[in-house]
C-alpha cells in the first residue's frame, strides 16, 4: 500500500496519465493478489509418508511379521513412554518435520484403528519397516510392499473425499508434502544378504541400483497421477557405518564398511539425477532430493560436535546386533539415549532424528515453507 502511495506522487495529472495511473495501480493490485495466492498455496496441508522403518509410525503392528517394535524398550522417551511401533526411543524425523510445518507433532500410522480420517487429513504414514523399493525385499519378512502402500494411499484419498468433499480433498492432496524414504533394506536385507535372496546373482551392483531407481521413478509418477505435487525423495545414509554392519565387517571389524558406503553414494547420485529428470518431465510439480549422507557421516566421525558421546554402538543391549525383537524388555539400555547416535544396532535415536529433520528442512524442504 505504501508503494502505491509513493508511486502516485510521481504521476502527472493529464487525463491520459491518470488513465495510465489507474492501469498501473490495477496492475500492482493484481501483482499483490498473485503474491497472496502464491503465499497461500505455498503452505503444506499435510505430511504423507511412504517408506521403511526410517519412517514407519507403527503399521507393522497390524500385520503378521516379526519386523515389529511395539514393545519396550522402544518408545521409552516418547510422549507417554509407550512403544508405538516406531523403531526408535521416541519420535522420527517425519514427526519433527510435521511439527516444523505447524502440523501435528505425530504422524499416525494408517493401519492404526485408533486414528480416523480427521487425524489423517493432516498427516498419514503408510510406511512399513523392512520393506524396500524391490518387492522381493518386502517378501523377506512379509511386510508391506511399496505397491501396497500405493493402494493404501488410494483408499486414503477416497476417505478424504468423503470427509472433506471433492474440491477440498483435491486441494489437500496437491498441497500435501509427500515423503518417500526407503532403499537401505534393498541392499542390507536383500542384495547383500547371505541367505534368502538371489538378486546378487541376477544383477551387478550398478544394475540393481538402476533397477530400484527405476521403481522409484515409477512410484513418483504414480503418486503424481493421483495428485501429488510436492514430493521429497530421501537419499540413504552411509549404511556401512551402522553398528550392525561395522560389527560384521570382515575386512576390518569395528570400522565402517566402505564398500557399502560407496554403494550408498552411487545410489544417492542416481536418485538425485532421477529428481532432476522428473522435475523437467512432469508438469507443475516440485520434487526435492533430501540427501543426508554427508550429514550422517560427519556425525559418526565427529559425534561430540553434535552433542553425542557414542557413535559406534546402539543404546540397546550390546549395541552391535540388537534390533527389533532382539531389543526387548529384557534387554538393558543406556541411561541417556540422547548421547547416542543409534538407538539399536540399525536405527537412530530421537535426538539424531531431530538433527536429520532440521538438516532436511534447511537444505531441501525450505522451498515448501
Amino acid at each position: 500500500m505504501h508503494i502505491l502511495i509513493k508511486l502516485s506522487n510521481y504521476l502527472p495529472f493529464s487525463h491520459k496519465m491518470k488513465q495510465q495511473n489507474r492501469q498501473c495501480i490495477l496492475l500492482l493490485k493484481l501483482l499483490l493478489l498473485l503474491l497472496h495466492v502464491f503465499q497461500t498455496r505455498a503452505r503444506v496441508s499435510a505430511i504423507i509418508v511412504f517408506g521403511d522403518s526410517s519412517v514407519d509410525a507403527g503399521n507393522n503392528n497390524f500385520i503378521h511379521t516379526i519386523a515389529k517394535s511395539n514393545f519396550e524398550p522402544y518408545g521409552r522417551d516418547f510422549y507417554d513412554g509407550q512403544p508405538t511401533g516406531r523403531f526408535c526411543n521416541g519420535r522420527l524425523s517425519t514427526d519433527f518435520i510435521s511439527e516444523t510445518f505447524n502440523l501435528p507433532p505425530i504422524i499416525p500410522a494408517f493401519l492404526d484403528s485408533q486414528y480416523t480420517i480427521e487425524h489423517f487429513s493432516a498427516g498419514v504414514c503408510f510406511a512399513s519397516a523392512a520393506t524396500g523399493f524391490d518387492n522381493a525385499t518386502a517378501k523377506i519378512l512379509s511386510v508391506i510392499t511399496l505397491g501396497q502402500q500405493l493402494e493404501y494411499y488410494k483408499q486414503y484419498q477416497d476417505m478424504l473425499r468423503s470427509f472433506q468433499g471433492e474440491a477440498k480433498a483435491q486441494a489437500t492432496i496437491s498441497e500435501a508434502l509427500h515423503i518417500i524414504s526407503l532403499g537401505t533394506n534393498d541392499f542390507i536385507e536383500n542384495y547383500y544378504a547371505l541367505i534368502g535372496s538371489n538378486r546378487s546373482s541376477e544383477f551387478t551392483t550398478e544394475e540393481y541400483t538402476d533397477f530400484i531407481v527405476g521403481i522409484a521413478g515409477s512410484f513418483i509418477r504414480d503418486i503424481y497421477k493421483l495428485g501429488a505435487r510436492k514430493i521429497e525423495l530421501a537419499g540413504i545414509s552411509p549404511f556401512g557405518c551402522l553398528p550392525q554392519e561395522r560389527a560384521t565387517n570382515q575386512a576390518k571389524i569395528g570400522e565402517c564398511n566402505e564398500d557399502y558406503n560407496m554403494v550408498a553414494q552411487y545410489f544417492n547420485v542416481k536418485l538425485r539425477a532421477l529428481v532432476d529428470k522428473l522435475n523437467k518431465e512432469l508438469f507443475r510439480v516440485k520434487i526435492v532430493f533430501a540427501g543426508v549422507y554427508d550429514l550422517f557421516l560427519d556425525v559418526v566421525r565427529n559425534p561430540t560436535a553434535y552433542g553425542f558421546e557414542n557413535s559406534w554402538m546402539g543404546c540397546c543391549g550390546t549395541g552391535l546386533f540388537e534390533e527389533g525383537i532382539l531389543c526387548n524388555m529384557h534387554t538393558p539400555t543406556c541411561p541417556d539415549a540422547s548421547k547416542y547416535i543409534f538407538w539399536d544396532a540399525v536405527h537412530p535415536t530421537e535426538q539424531m532424528y531431530q538433527i536429520i529433520a532440521d538438516y532436511t528442512v534447511r537444505n531441501a524442504l525450505y522451498v515448501f515453507l
